[in-house]
């Protein structure tokens, strides 16, 4: 992975063959096509002559499972906070769950509109139109699983946009969940769960167009295979391209997505499960608007300080395999091995200091690589104690193995005015020098156990326990820093509590204890090898069911405290510092399901006092960046169930977002906002379905997501999509 590898990163050149055989992935991973669902031994797949296959976990009545699809606005199951086939009601940790239902009638493109409907998740940077942060309870986190996978342990941030096409449902799991998951943000998880495919034929086409040139193809096909006995198969797609309201002249943004899943079944005690994700994506490199005098101006929002042949391409690739098997009716066994890859390339001007009415650029050009292995081996036992209390128990080992490699060089840019940038510059290349040469290399080693004791049906006591090591070496040479660091062995230990209270069938109450554990990622000036982060959480809460089955509403309190945690330098940033401590502390509520037949809802809201409360650089008492302190967001829909106007459907939301800090410094404020959505739809029949979505009907500028000075983006303007669906 030298100087050869280093030739052959820009956009287009990575295959995924040079990639597994420059990190040295073993051979077996370059035959496996998927990546594993989340809690497989709760899955549940429809079989042939309309009979269900099912594992030791899966529930009958509704016929949810964790994992699978859910009827309407409200799930009941997920498989996120303990990685078994659980009811929400019987979890001690807030988790809350956004349906594909609701980001069809949405029309979400973006996992970020999805994620709005959860309370206390904020988006905070498209880190320059490459990939998506948001705010978790007041901490940023740059990654998140699919189907209970954390992606890549050495990446900052993931390297491109996350696709919805194939996604079952998104679950947040709120606070620390080192338990399980080993390496993991303290203001919770992002657990993105994929369809699954199915025995029994099923297909769908959606076409979207829309506002800024939008357009986009996305499908999913699933059935059984006749030519192989128990075996099953889907294939997902997705394919846009769009202007988008801040296009400066270069080539249209684009997204390409395929992702094939496998299930086999040669046995009723034995499943197999492949998935596969491929995404590309090419995207002008858009740092947003820069702030100036304590606020970011917002007089006109697509002002733009690069260049219209500023580009950003990124790919990723997950390949993994689960096999779990029966050994009788309590003990299941699984193996889970999870290969990861990909690449990017920069090639842009970025602003680097606004002095006077004038901004200072610099050409930047970066070309990184990543990969990573993760085995799982995990063992699920139900059994009964001698005082009759029933346990669900579950251990694992888990090796994870990452490495990523970016090289940045910097050269000369022109300076551009502050309030009315003038592009056409030409890159200085010949003026290219060594800004960063980065190599890092994790190896964690985990252990864990997990039980879940049911005393008597409505008291419930979840305890677990995490030993994680880690090995890393972070090596970045630097033209002041030619040395490579020892490498770093670090340890933590992640303990977890909750206790579960059901004092009536309808009320649910639960509080928590829950720790985390993270080996730092960021880029640290003069190859610093940083301490590990930790944090830990304090939550009570409760579930109420208004209408049993069909309405669920749900509040918390919580209070976390995050220990050497990496901000971006204040002072230069292309780097990051660790500061001492953060506390975030709050309230929340979120509600989801039916009030009438026809009648859904979903929303949340919060309050959030988020500061820093032990520091060498950063002053006490500063607010953490983009976390504001009240935010809430509400949508509904109603479909008609009869009559002349059967289904006719028509809906709206609202998003209010509080005034946020920008940076942990606090030398810049972005305003509140509040935002209005509506949709009209029309199934016509089974078949076919029509919609008509607008986004910010009153047309209000704001900052959607601020990230740094530097990089500050600013909400859309008035947004229309049409779609049409053809399902069979």
């Amino acid at each position: 992975m030298g100087k050869a590898v280093r030739a052959k990163t820009r956009p287009g050149k990575y295959g995924a063959g040079a990639l597994l055989a420059g990190s040295g992935l073993p051979a077996l991973l370059c035959s496996l096509t998927m990546s594993w669902p989340l809690g497989a031994a709760a899955q549940t797949v429809p079989a042939e002559g309309g009979e269900t296959v099912l594992s030791e976990l899966s529930v009958t009545g509704s016929g949810e499972r964790a994992g699978g699809p859910v009827i309407g606005y409200r799930a009941g199951r997920s498989a996120t906070a303990t990685r078994t086939d659980t009811a929400l009601r019987d979890t001690p940790q807030s988790v809350q769950v956004v349906p594909r239902e609701v980001l069809v009638d949405q029309q979400d493109v973006r996992l970020t509109d999805a994620l709005t409907n959860v309370s206390n998740v904020q988006p905070a940077g498209t880190i320059q139109g490459r990939s998506d942060t948001y705010i978790l309870r007041g901490f940023r986190t740059q990654t998140y699983a699919i189907d209970g996978l954390v992606q890549s342990p050495v990446n900052t941030f993931q390297t491109t946009q996350r696709d919805l096409a194939n996604v079952e449902r998104v679950e947040v799991l709120k606070g620390p969940a080192s338990v399980l998951y080993g390496q993991g943000d303290p203001g919770g998880l992002i657990n993105i769960v994929t369809r699954q495919p199915t025995f029994t034929p099923t297909a769908d086409i959606t076409a979207q167009g829309g506002s800024f040139g939008f357009r986009r193809v996305q499908g999913s096909v699933s059935g059984a295979i006749p030519s192989v006995e128990g075996l099953a198969a889907r294939f997902s797609f997705g394919t846009q391209d769009e202007a988008t309201f801040r296009n400066f002249g270069g080539p249209e943004n684009s997204r390409h997505f395929f992702a094939p899943a496998f299930f086999w079944n040669p046995d009723p005690s034995t499943r197999v499960y492949l998935n596969a994700e491929f995404s590309r994506q090419h995207s002008q490199y858009d740092e947003g608007l820069i702030a100036r005098n304590g606020r970011v101006p917002l007089d006109n929002i697509r002002r733009f300080y690069g260049e219209p042949w500023s580009r950003y391409y990124g790919e990723s690739n997950t390949i993994a395999l689960l096999a779990e098997h029966d050994v009788n009716e309590n003990l299941t066994l699984r193996q889970a091995i999870n290969g990861q890859w990909g690449s990017f390339d920069v090639f842009a001007t970025r602003a680097i200091n606004p002095v006077g009415t004038t901004v200072a650029r610099r050409l930047s050009v970066v070309d990184s690589l990543y990969n990573s292995i993760d085995s799982r081996t995990e063992a699920l036992l139900h059994f009964n104690d001698p005082f009759a209390f029933r346990h669900t128990m579950l251990a694992g080992i888990e090796v994870v193995d990452g490495y990523r490699h970016p090289y940045s060089t910097q050269g000369s840019a022109t300076t551009v005015s502050f309030l009315n940038p003038i592009r056409g510059s030409v890159p200085q290349v010949g003026t290219l020098t060594l800004q960063s040469d980065l190599r890092q290399k994790l190896q964690l080693f985990g252990l864990y156990v997990q039980d879940q004791i049911e005393f008597f049906p409505g008291l419930q006591l979840v305890l677990g326990v995490r030993f994680d090591t880690a090995n890393q070496l972070y090596f970045q040479r630097t033209p002041t820093n030619p040395n490579k660091p020892p490498e770093q062995n670090l340890t933590g230990v992640s303990p977890r509590v909750g206790l579960v209270w059901r004092p009536l069938e309808p009320v649910t109450l639960y509080g928590s204890y829950t720790t985390s554990f993270t080996p730092q990622t960021a880029n640290f000036l003069n190859g610093v090898s940083p301490p590990p982060e930790t944090g830990e959480q304090v939550e009570v809460g409760a579930r109420v069911d208004l209408i049993p089955d069909r309405l669920t509403v749900s509040a918390a309190a919580f209070r976390i405290v995050r220990q050497n945690v990496a901000v971006t330098d204040p002072n230069d940033n292309r780097y990051a510092i660790i500061t001492g401590e953060q506390r975030s502390q709050g309230l929340e509520g979120d509600i989801a399901g039916e009030i009438l037949p026809g009648w859904k809802i979903i929303g949340g809201i919060g309050y959030l006092d988020a500061e820093v409360t032990k520091d060498r650089f950063i002053t006490v008492g500063n607010r953490l960046p983009a976390a504001p302190v009240f935010s809430t967001s509400l949508w509904s829909t109603y479909q008609f169930q009869a009559g002349p106007l059967r289904g006719w459907g028509f809906g709206g939301g609202v998003t209010y977002v509080g005034e946020r800090f920008g940076d942990v410094s606090n030398s810049y404020k972005v305003g509140a906002y509040a935002r209005l959505d509506a949709t009209v739809f029309y199934e016509i029949d089974p078949t076919w379905r029509f919609a008509v979505n607008g986004r910010n009907l009153t047309d209000r500028r704001y900052i959607e997501q601020p990230f740094n000075t530097f990089n500050n983006l600013p909400g859309a303007p008035l947004t229309v999509l049409a779609s049409l669906t053809a399902r069979y």
